[in-house]
């Protein structure tokens, strides 16, 4: 352990919690503020996986770049840190400095009501529970951008997705990471079954199939309500 990392694990053991974070909120902007402040930088500082894991930045700041200084509405659901209430947050904050005129919201199973900050509200809720989502959607939404960094369970990411893609607002971006769960039999997915599986891949793959349904030829099939909601 380096003596950055062991002054922090020093201060967070050895202050009462707001204190450790105030001081760790500050921490954070002053390393922005000098920062190159692309998103990489950013994840970087705010030690989000999407940075050391997955990489996932560069791809989302091709997409995002445009939106950067509009009022835009996000969404991710998972906020991180599993059932430790004091712990997570780090993508949430990453895109609140991404976009300054954001709103970010975070859901998440376990209550992380104590990451909360200006222009961050966090709601405790159940990724698979189409009322609670649409309860979220109502009072934050609609939203623009939409981010499925759950459960990884292939039944919540479809779930999630048949009840907040449709309250996206026109235009809008829905991504969903950690795709590969989907041949993960711990999170209901299957390398042996892929092509049968009930996977967010083949839900997906059906999906792609019925945007394309106007190039059928000699089939009974029918387009799903969702499919033709993506034609829109």
């Amino acid at each position: 352990m380096n003596l950055t990392a062991s002054l922090k694990e020093y201060l967070k053991t050895s202050l009462p919690w707001p204190a450790f974070w105030k001081l760790k909120r500050f921490w954070e902007e002053w390393n922005v503020f000098f920062s190159g402040k692309d998103l990489t930088s950013l994840g970087r500082i705010y030690k989000t996986d999407k940075v050391r894991a997955h990489f996932y930045t560069p791809v989302y700041e091709h997409w995002f770049r445009s939106l950067r200084y509009k009022p835009v509405r996000l969404l991710e659901i998972g906020v991180g840190g599993y059932d430790k209430i004091n712990t997570g947050g780090n993508s949430l904050r990453m895109w609140k400095s991404y976009f300054p005129q954001g709103l970010i919201t975070g859901i998440d199973i376990y209550d992380k009501s104590s990451l909360a900050l200006p222009r961050i509200k966090i709601y405790q809720g159940d990724q698979s529970d189409a009322a609670f989502l649409q309860h979220v959607s109502a009072e934050e939404g609609p939203f623009d951008i939409i981010i499925d960094d759950g459960s990884h369970i292939q039944s919540h990411i479809i779930a999630s997705f048949e009840t907040l893609f449709p309250l996206l607002n026109p235009g809008g971006i829905y991504v969903i990471e950690d795709t590969q769960t989907s041949y993960w039999p711990s999170y209901e997915g299957s390398s042996v079954e892929m092509d049968t599986v009930a996977s967010s891949m083949n839900y997906f793959i059906k999906r792609i199939h019925d945007l394309n349904h106007t190039e059928w030829k000699e089939t009974d099939r029918k387009v799903d309500a969702i499919g033709l909601v993506t034609l829109e």
